[in-house]
């Protein structure tokens, strides 16, 4: 079975994540759309989600009028703060399909700002 492009370079970065992941380090897979973008931590050993974030959480969603990449930057805060309480700070992150561009970066960049390591 012929793979389309975008699950190609879905699996090829995933892959590259998981390959070197250890015990103490856990992945970090972000999904966008043309509106919201949500993130999960993911342990790869136990296949288990750990934490989640997204836009269209209820307290995110009843914000007035917010950018999209402001929006990324709430998102990441949220996420970065939930990971400190379950003592992660030692990530990969998996970009999946997205360049790393635009608010993938920004969406990166807050959460090195608040503490995780990647």
């Amino acid at each position: 079975m012929k793979l389309r492009t975008s699950d190609r370079k879905k699996f090829r970065v995933s892959n590259k994540a998981k390959k070197v992941a250890s015990l103490g380090r856990f992945r970090l897979s972000i999904s966008r759309s043309t509106k919201n973008i949500s993130a999960q931590i993911i342990d790869d050993v136990k296949k288990t989600t750990l934490l989640s974030a997204s836009s269209i959480e209820k307290d995110i969603k009843t914000m007035n009028k917010v950018s999209k990449t402001e929006l990324s930057k709430i998102v990441a805060k949220k996420l970065a703060k939930k990971a400190q309480e379950k003592k992660i700070t030692k990530i990969y992150f998996d970009r999946g399909i997205y360049k790393y561009h635009g608010r993938v970066k920004v969406f990166a960049d807050t959460l090195r700002e608040n503490g995780m390591e990647f």
